[in-house]
């Protein structure tokens, strides 16, 4: 077998076996296969596709392509959530301390991204003195001890999609739902989970467009996680708007201490709500009343408790006003009265990332203080000059450089409703939608 079998296989439309997928996996990973031959194959099954076997075939070879987290030492089922990512996406560090709070134990694995935004752990590390990077034997002490630790994923799992992943950026071959699914899911079974959560955007904020491609794919990413003996839930939640108010590190995380304090945006309460009671159903605990536990301080205690385990400042809890904060703060204002209509997700998140709270490499430097802050949502009313939304900036030209793109963002019209948040639930058994 070579790999020019498997471009030649692939570019006529017939399925690999699954020797043949893991000789190609391992080809990736000791680099005994070529870039160029790589990239061929990428393409192949970007045009050609790939069956359910093919695509679950491809995951486990991926996941055992580097080091397999095993959790069993943590009393308990443990419930993994994963997003494919939006603007003002901060869902994370609501609900895995609010899970942990409910006593269901959280092993999250994390990561950093690339474009408009920062990921979880750019983030956290907000929070002065945060340590992301922790030892294996750490990580998992921690869930024992604390009951919740999150961090970033260790080097040496899955090497396979790193090599991959950085050759779906350079061949234009990242919208393939089998190559997407794979790489989402791989990371989700190396990470040692019992049962797996996954949030599907779908958006101009997100990377899946249109709500039947979402759908597509967290099907896809059900059947891997099903066929591989995980019980796994997708849900499709809208992102043609911002999640929340907040779009930026420091600000995102403010955020979501107010969320977790009881004073948070509806539409990040409402998922996060979602969310969580389907994790804490998931880890086959009892139902929780998972409202009281933001009301009564009990979520907030758990992220302080997080924060400290992880060598933070856990103080930001209780004063956010030691997150990092941008010296310039210029207010965005509509010019004529009536309702939004639109608050163009990318648009957004494109502003905050020529304020420098996003990165085109995962080396780049962000800053973590900028960003915006929405003060009207689709289907809000807006007088002329009220404020829409106001720019967290270095600098008052910085300010002035997204100003407009951020004003063009917001449409205003006579009419508008409110847009649902919460559109399908995928499983093993079909797809129920939410949004009737």
């Amino acid at each position: 077998m070579t790999a020019l079998d498997l471009i030649r296989e692939k570019r006529d439309g017939q399925a690999h076996s699954d020797a043949g997928i893991q000789f190609l996996v391992r080809g990736a990973t000791d680099g005994t296969i070529p870039d160029y031959q790589l990239a061929a194959w990428l393409m192949a099954v970007r045009m050609r596709g790939m069956t359910d076997a093919e695509t679950t075939a491809l995951t486990l070879a991926m996941a055992a392509s580097g080091r397999q987290l095993d959790l069993s030492s943590i009393p308990g089922r443990k419930v993994d959530k994963h997003s494919t990512g939006g603007v003002g996406d901060k869902a994370t560090l609501v609900v895995a301390p609010l899970v942990a709070a409910a006593g269901v134990p959280v092993a999250k694995l994390s990561g950093r991204a690339l474009g408009h935004s920062g990921g979880t752990l750019d983030k956290l590390e907000a929070i002065a003195g945060f340590q992301v990077d922790l030892p294996v034997e750490r990580f998992i002490d921690q869930v024992r001890r604390v009951g919740i630790a999150i961090a970033g994923q260790t080097s040496d799992m899955v090497p396979a999609d790193r090599v991959l992943y950085a050759l779906r950026n350079a061949t234009a071959t990242v919208d393939s739902v089998p190559l997407i699914a794979s790489s989402v899911m791989s990371k989700k079974l190396a990470a040692g989970a019992d049962a797996i959560l996954l949030d599907v955007k779908s958006g101009r904020g997100a990377f899946i467009a249109s709500v039947p491609e979402a759908e597509a794919l967290a099907q896809a990413l059900v059947r891997i996680g099903t066929n591989a003996g995980r019980e796994t839930v997708a849900y499709v939640t809208d992102m043609e708007q911002p999640l929340g108010r907040a779009v930026g590190n420091a600000l995102e995380i403010k955020e979501a201490i107010e969320t977790l304090a009881g004073r948070g945006p509806a539409d990040l309460e409402a998922l996060s709500l979602r969310l969580g009671a389907e994790m804490v159903r998931l880890a086959g605990h009892a139902p929780v009343d998972l409202r009281r536990l933001l009301r009564d301080g009990s979520a907030l205690h758990k992220l302080a408790q997080l924060i400290a385990a992880q060598d933070g400042d856990p103080r930001v809890t209780e004063d956010p006003g030691r997150l990092p904060v941008a010296p310039v703060q210029r207010p965005v204002t509509a010019r004529v009265g009536g309702y939004v209509a639109r608050a163009d997700a990318l648009e957004i998140a494109l502003a905050g990332k020529a304020l420098g709270a996003g990165r085109d490499r995962k080396d780049a430097k962000i800053d973590l203080a900028v960003g915006v802050v929405l003060e009207k949502k689709i289907g809000d009313p807006v007088k002329a000059g009220e404020v829409l939304a106001v720019i967290h900036a270095r600098s008052a030209e910085a300010a002035q450089n997204v100003t407009e793109r951020v004003a063009a963002a917001f449409t205003i019209a006579g009419q508008a409703q409110p847009r649902a948040l919460l559109l399908r639930r995928v499983t093993k058994s079909g797809i129920e939608r939410l949004d009737m």
